[in-house]
């Protein structure tokens, strides 16, 4: 067969598709990579971060989950701390902890196809501003500010966008990779609005830009767990972290002080508390010392507590209550109270088993079509030139898809069929104009074929573009793979497969 520069395209662009999709390094290291890693934890002040691969913890070669597991398994039965040494591909880490480090690992990779909410498993919100209809703008600060306090949640394989529907409705699309529809929740369906008062007066709200200058955390000098005592339904226990002021807020806690007397109760504290307001709720309230009357402090100490049935749910809970204060000090309050419009769980053992199925079920459709062909045309290169030609198309989906990272989901895998449905039909369009008995060329009968093709290809194309808006987004993957797909048969596979039908 005399290969055309059309054919040698499509072979060049689907060997690119390879390089692009197969993740070649994985092939020659070991280990385990880190897909996510508490902000609060040891490990994380050590240095370790997500995206690194861990191939060595104290002397056992790590190279599967199970080697990881295995490797810290009875090293924390005895609540006392252990000295472990984690090696990865560029550093070495040393913890002294007394519980597991908090990282969450996976086998490496063996292609570089990000895999959607929908077949890794995880939660997806649909969120918009409660009483309210945002602008684009509006819309975009809120994904902003969403996304840095996820962030600082230690929230990580995340992805936080601006959708809008056909009605020009905007929302807010929160996806989160192994996150429960609680963490969702918590984090988002309450504005996070913290303040801290002195009777009426407010002393000063959350926030960096605001009243606060910096929050301690991580810092076992002035952030932890004060104690833990059991009560009556389990256990509690306290929490005390330091923040500091700006200037004008302490400014604004000296003039509030000094016109308050000294309490009759207990003459080592003044006659109010500082209370401290979460969403309007009063969460705890401070005595504040005689010595702090009229004084510009710009350090304070906040508390709280978490309770659990057992002392280790209580710890839990205490530093997660903890955690989630730090968070919304640091970041402030959002701009809207959210409103969660949609709510999605998605087990990973559903999309392994729907990628397994799919599968199956795509090469099954192939075989069937090739077959059908064989009996149609009764030629043997015709019908394994159609089924090459759509197989290629695939790969070129996937490696274009893994070159600008898109996220291949259920929607996207809909597209994927969509295109080869659509690929199939064109190519039989080609094979059919090519056989027929009239008298012109052909090159013309091909010409003919293309016009047909080019037509349908133009009102596909056209009814695709709603849906990218349609159902807030949720159906932009299979709008943009099937756009990819038929987009690249036009220019791509149909032209050499008219080339091969013309030599075949």
């Amino acid at each position: 067969m005399k290969f055309t520069w059309k054919i040698w395209l499509l072979i060049v662009i689907v060997l690119f598709s390879f390089i692009s999709i197969f993740n070649f390094s994985a092939f020659f290291n070991q280990g385990v990579l880190i897909t996510s890693i508490d902000s609060n934890s040891t490990a994380f002040e050590q240095g370790l971060r997500q995206g690194q691969i861990i191939t060595q913890i104290d002397s056992n070669t790590i190279k599967t989950i199970e080697d990881f597991s295995s490797a810290l398994k009875n090293k924390y039965l005895s609540g006392e701390k252990v000295k472990i040494i984690i090696s990865t591909t560029d550093s070495e880490y040393v913890l002294f902890t007394n519980s597991p480090p908090q990282i969450t690992v996976t086998n490496i990779p063996k292609t570089s196809i990000k895999m959607g909410l929908d077949l890794v498993g995880g939660s997806r919100a649909l969120i918009k501003a409660e009483g309210k209809d945002l602008s684009v703008d509006e819309i975009n600060d809120l994904v902003e500010i969403t996304s840095n306090r996820l962030n600082e949640f230690g929230l990580t394989d995340l992805k936080v966008l601006p959708v809008s529907d056909l009605s020009g409705n905007h929302f807010m699309l929160v996806e989160i990779a192994g996150a429960t529809p609680k963490d969702l929740e918590e984090v988002l369906s309450k504005q996070g609005k913290f303040e801290a008062k002195i009777g009426n007066e407010t002393v000063f709200i959350g926030g960096k830009e605001k009243d606060i200058a910096s929050v301690c955390r991580g810092d076992a000098t002035c952030a932890g767990i004060e104690s833990c005592q059991e009560s009556g339904a389990g256990y509690y226990c306290n929490f005390r972290f330091s923040i500091y002021l700006s200037e004008e807020a302490a400014n604004r806690q000296a003039q509030i002080t000094d016109t308050l007397d000294v309490s009759l109760n207990n003459s080592e504290y003044l006659s109010k508390k500082l209370d401290l307001y979460l969403d309007d709720k009063l969460v705890d309230s401070l005595f504040i010392g005689v010595g702090l009357k009229g004084s510009a402090t710009t350090q304070i100490a906040i508390s709280g507590s978490g309770t659990g049935e057992t002392r280790d749910d209580a710890i839990t809970d205490t530093e997660y209550s903890m955690h989630k204060l730090q968070t919304i000090l640091i970041t402030g309050s959002l701009p809207y109270k959210l409103e969660i419009v949609k709510l999605d769980t998605i087990s990973p053992l559903l999309g392994k088993e729907f990628i397994n199925t799919i599968f199956l079920a795509s090469f099954a459709a192939l075989f069937a079509v090739a077959l059908i062909i064989f009996i149609r045309y009764r030629n043997f290169k015709s019908s394994i030139a159609l089924l090459i030609t759509s197989f290629s198309e695939i790969i070129i989906i996937l490696g274009i898809a893994s070159f600008i990272e898109w996220n291949i989901d259920l929607p996207s895998i809909a597209g994927i069929l969509a295109t080869i449905g659509t690929g199939i039909d064109d190519l039989i369009v080609i094979m059919d104009e090519s056989i027929q008995s009239s008298m012109i060329s052909l090159k013309q009968k091909l010409k003919r074929a293309f016009a047909i093709i080019l037509g349908a290809y133009f009102t596909t194309l056209v009814s695709l573009f709603p849906l990218l808006w349609a159902g807030a987004g949720l159906l932009k993957g299979f709008a943009i793979t099937t756009i990819i797909g038929i987009t690249t048969g036009v220019l791509i596979t149909r032209p050499a497969f008219a080339d091969i039908i013309k030599q075949i």
